[in-house]
């Protein structure tokens, strides 16, 4: 039987929340070297926040909790896109298809996850 803290690693929210991370973190490579402590710096840290707070709500001990820290997931989310967006704008990135598509898709799981926890409260 696995621990209550390690349940996290079983949903494909997080799952997928990593494999973003891993796509985020090899795709900021090819940002200009002056924004290594701003744009890149920022995007580091909300899409690294999207997993993070799977992992922490998981972990508490209420649904109540869980549904709160699958909502600050969400606003990493959010941020992280808003932050994608202006670095496509920017002409900082492109070629970022595949890691729009997964965001939506994270986007929508996390949607749906926090509805079902909402109908168990």
């Amino acid at each position: 039987m696995k621990s209550r803290s390690n349940q996290y690693r079983d949903l494909l929210v997080w799952q997928k929340g990593m494999k973003l991370v891993e796509m985020v973190y090899g795709k900021l490579t090819e940002f200009p070297k002056e924004e290594l402590y701003g744009l890149t710096s920022q995007i580091k840290r909300s899409v690294i926040s999207i997993p993070s707070n799977i992992a922490e709500g998981k972990g508490r001990k209420t649904n109540k909790d869980f549904i709160q820290f699958l909502h600050i997931a969400l606003g990493s989310l959010y941020e992280f896109q808003t932050q994608m967006e202006l670095a496509k704008r920017l002409n900082m990135i492109e070629n970022i298809n595949e890691i729009e598509n997964i965001s939506l898709e994270i986007e929508k799981m996390l949607n749906a996850l926090i509805n079902s926890k909402k109908e168990y409260k």
